[in-house]
């Protein structure tokens, strides 16, 4: 996919790719390429892509921040 192949390292993407019965999502960093296969860091770890596999690819916004429990503390 032209995208993947462009994009610089370090870019935030989704990308759908086909699977065994199916298609499944990457989300996270672009964080390695090669002539066949792009490797995006996800939450639960690296995921390998090959190219052909690829469906649909774009950049994506950085996640929101989290936000805290929602007020001071509690006094003991």
């Amino acid at each position: 996919m032209k995208l993947l192949r462009e994009l610089p390292l370090g870019t935030r993407v989704v990308v759908r790719y086909r699977i065994e019965g199916g298609f499944t999502d990457a989300l996270g960093d672009l964080v390695a390429r090669d002539s066949a296969t792009c490797t995006i860091e996800t939450r639960r770890g690296p995921v390998v892509v090959e190219f052909s596999a690829v469906t649909l690819a774009k950049p994506v916004p950085p996640p929101p921040v989290r936000k805290s429990g929602g007020g001071p503390a509690a006094a003991l």
